[in-house]
């Protein structure tokens, strides 16, 4: 009847193995699931840096043709995103570091634990072999050859026990360090994107300023005035008429008004006192 008793311990032991092991393979499926996706979530961020990089050369390129205000703006904007991307490139090398690495090494972490799982399975199966053979030798020929198949189990148990304990040691201390480990990297995972977005923030505030800074009447009127900019003969006469001083501009009648015999006079001593006039007046003019 001892039989009895030591095979629902061993029942017991058997239906707690498989709870391990079912805890093992929950670990390993789910934290795999969140390797990958996290993996996959840092490379989009990778190329999403990478999209904003040549966003932000196009932008630069088209404000070389712009009007200066539009110009300054966009390019003072394009500084910023750029900036932004050093920060969005930090955190990628973050996210690979605090959060992806620690989750891959889970899969080592849980081979470890199922070679664990394997030892005690088999001291369990050994147990269960011999507690099989007891009752059977005990069932054929209930004289003294049963006490050798009661010493073998009794070493089967033992070691089966041994195992055992190791087995519920090793996944106590499994299940705490994957807690722990599981606090820490979304708590990394938390930080470092509350980071990012923090100075995502004061980059586009100031980005955001940049743009708004644009001088929209200024750059219209230099554009308006492109289109209707007079030649450069017409721009140098312009200046000249506006660089006259009054003197010049008084001998220049008292010229136009000379008439006969006199004009040729006049001409001809007009000439001479505009010449002398215009060193000063150049001068007033360049002032």
């Amino acid at each position: 009847m001892e039989s009895s008793p030591r095979r629902e311990m061993l029942d017991r032991r058997n239906a707690q193995t498989k709870q391990l092991q079912t805890a093992v393979s929950n670990v390993e499926k789910h934290f795999g699931e969140l390797c990958q996706i996290f993996a996959a979530y840092v490379r989009k961020t990778a190329r999403l840096r990478d999209k904003a990089d040549l966003l932000v050369n196009e932008i630069n390129a088209y404000a070389a043709t712009e009007t200066p205000h539009l110009k300054l703006g966009l390019m003072n904007f394009a500084d910023e995103f750029a900036k932004l991307q050093d920060y969005r490139q930090a955190e990628v090398e973050r996210l690979e570091a605090k959060v992806v690495e620690p989750l891959k090494t889970y899969g080592t972490i849980v081979k470890m634990k199922r070679d664990d799982l394997k030892a005690t399975l088999t001291a369990r199966n050994r147990e269960a072999k011999q507690l099989t053979q007891l009752e059977r030798t005990r069932q054929r020929n209930p004289s003294d050859r049963h006490v050798i198949a009661e010493t073998e189990l009794q070493r089967a148990a033992m070691d089966a026990s041994r195992t055992s304990r190791h087995l519920e040691e090793t996944i106590n201390n499994f299940e705490r360090q994957k807690m722990k480990d599981i606090k820490t990297i979304f708590s990394e995972f938390i930080t470092i994107e509350m980071l990012f977005h923090g100075k995502a923030l004061e980059v586009y505030t100031a980005a955001y300023q940049n743009i708004q800074n644009i001088d929209e009447d200024e750059d219209l009127e230099v554009f308006r005035n492109s289109l209707y900019a007079p030649d450069y003969s017409s721009r140098l006469d312009i200046v000249r008429a506006n660089s006259k001083s009054p003197l010049q501009r008084s001998l220049s009648a008292k010229c136009v008004s000379g008439t006969g015999q006199q004009e040729a006079g006049w001409a001809t001593t007009c000439q001479t006192l505009i010449q002398r006039a215009m060193p000063f007046s150049y001068l007033a003019f360049r002032i």
